[in-house]
C-alpha cells in the first residue's frame, strides 16, 4: 500500500497545476460577462432617465446629456456626452413627438480584463418616449 502511495505522491499538485489555467481563464471571463450585462442594464436604466427628462417641457439636449451622464458616472461607468444621442432635439420638438436617447460605449472602455475578445463590441442602449410639452 505504502509503495502505490509512494508512486501517486505529488499526482494531485500536477493535475491541479494542468486544470487550474483553464479553471481561472473560466472564473475570469464569467466575471468578464458579468460586467458587461451588468452595464448593458445600466445603460437601458440611463437611457431611460434621460428619455424621461427630454420628455419633460423644459429639457434640452444637453441637459439630456448630463442626465445620462451623471447617471453612469454614478454607477462607476464613464462615458461622455458625445456617446449620448438625442433626436430631435428636445427644445424643439413638438408636443407628443418621439424623443429618442441612445448611449453607446466600447466593451474596451467598461471591461476589467485587457485584451478581452469582446473589444470590438459595443454595448447600446435606446428609448423613445413621447414629449409632454404643456403649449
Amino acid at each position: 500500500m505504502n509503495a502505490i502511495r509512494s508512486k501517486r505522491k505529488g499526482a494531485a499538485a500536477v493535475e491541479f497545476a494542468l486544470v487550474a489555467p483553464f479553471l481561472i481563464l473560466l472564473v475570469l471571463g464569467i466575471i468578464e460577462f458579468g460586467r458587461g450585462m451588468m452595464v448593458q442594464q445600466l445603460l437601458t436604466n440611463a437611457s431611460r432617465e434621460g428619455a424621461r427628462e427630454a420628455a419633460l417641457p423644459d429639457a434640452t439636449a444637453d441637459s439630456v446629456k448630463q442626465k445620462v451622464v451623471d447617471f453612469l458616472s454614478d454607477a462607476s461607468v464613464s462615458v461622455s456626452p458625445s456617446d449620448v444621442t438625442v433626436d430631435p432635439d428636445p427644445s424643439a420638438a413638438f408636443d407628443n413627438e418621439q424623443i429618442t436617447v441612445k448611449v453607446e460605449v466600447g466593451y474596451n472602455e467598461i471591461g476589467w480584463i485587457n485584451g478581452s475578445f469582446l473589444n470590438g463590441v459595443t454595448l447600446s442602449a435606446t428609448t423613445r418616449m413621447r414629449s409632454e410639452r404643456l403649449d
